[in-house]
C-alpha cells in the first residue's frame, strides 16, 4: 500500500473513531467498564482531598465539588481531619488554602483543616500526604478525587504507606447522550489511561 493509502486509512479510521465515540454509547460502555462504581465511605484518622486545578483564587468546578465532598464527610464525623491539597501560581492563592477558607465558611473548625500546597502531580500528593499524616499516626485515609482518577491515585497513596479508603466524586456521568458530553467522558477516559500508562512505564505503580 502507497502512503497516501496509508494516510487515507489513518484519517479514514481516526474520522469513523469520532463517530463512534460522539454518536453512539462507545464512550458510555467504556466508562461503565473502565471506572468501577463507588461504594459507601468508612471512617477513617483523615480525609485526603486531592487538587483539581484553580484559576486566580477561583476554584474549578471539579475542585470545588471534590472539596465539597470532603466537608460533607468530616461534617459526617467520618475523620478528625480534612486535607486541602492543590498547589498555587506565584503570587496567587494557592487550591488548598482557597479550599482551606471554603472548609471554614462552611462551619469546618479549624482545628480540624490541613492545607499543603506542595503537590503538584497525583505521586506529589502522596508523598507530602505522607509527610504531614504519618507522623501523627494517621495512616488510615479517605480518598477523596474523582471516580476516573481514583483507580491510579489509590494505588498511589497505599504505594506512599496508606490504607486507603476510596470516596471517589462523581464528576462525570456515564449516562451522557450529547456528543459533546460524550466525547469529553472519552478525553477524559483517554487522558487517566495514558497517565496510568505513563506511570507504569515509570516504576511509579
Amino acid at each position: 500500500m502507497s502512503a497516501r493509502g496509508v494516510l487515507r486509512g489513518i484519517g479514514g479510521a481516526t474520522v469513523a473513531l469520532f463517530a463512534a465515540l460522539a454518536f453512539t454509547p462507545l464512550a458510555n460502555h467504556l466508562h461503565r467498564v473502565l471506572v468501577p462504581p463507588a461504594a459507601p465511605p468508612q471512617p477513617a484518622a483523615a480525609i485526603v482531598v486531592l487538587g483539581s486545578g484553580v484559576d486566580n483564587g477561583v476554584l474549578t468546578a471539579s475542585s470545588l465539588r471534590r472539596a465539597l465532598a470532603g466537608v460533607v464527610l468530616v461534617r459526617q464525623g467520618l475523620a478528625p481531619l480534612l486535607v486541602m491539597l492543590g498547589p498555587g501560581s506565584r503570587g496567587k492563592p494557592s487550591e488548598a488554602d482557597v479550599r482551606l477558607r471554603l472548609a471554614q465558611d462552611l462551619g469546618v473548625p479549624a482545628a480540624a483543616l490541613l492545607a499543603d500546597a506542595r503537590g503538584r502531580t497525583t505521586r506529589d500528593e502522596a508523598r507530602v500526604s505522607w509527610e504531614d499524616l504519618a507522623p501523627r499516626g494517621m495512616r488510615r485515609i479517605l480518598l477523596v478525587t474523582s471516580r476516573e482518577h481514583m483507580q491510579r491515585a489509590a494505588a498511589l497513596f497505599r504505594r506512599a504507606g496508606f490504607e486507603v479508603v476510596e470516596s471517589p466524586v462523581e464528576e462525570l456521568s456515564s449516562t451522557v447522550g450529547q456528543p459533546q458530553e460524550r466525547l469529553e467522558l472519552a478525553r477524559v477516559l483517554l487522558r487517566e489511561l495514558v497517565a496510568r500508562a505513563y506511570y507504569r512505564a515509570a516504576g511509579y505503580l
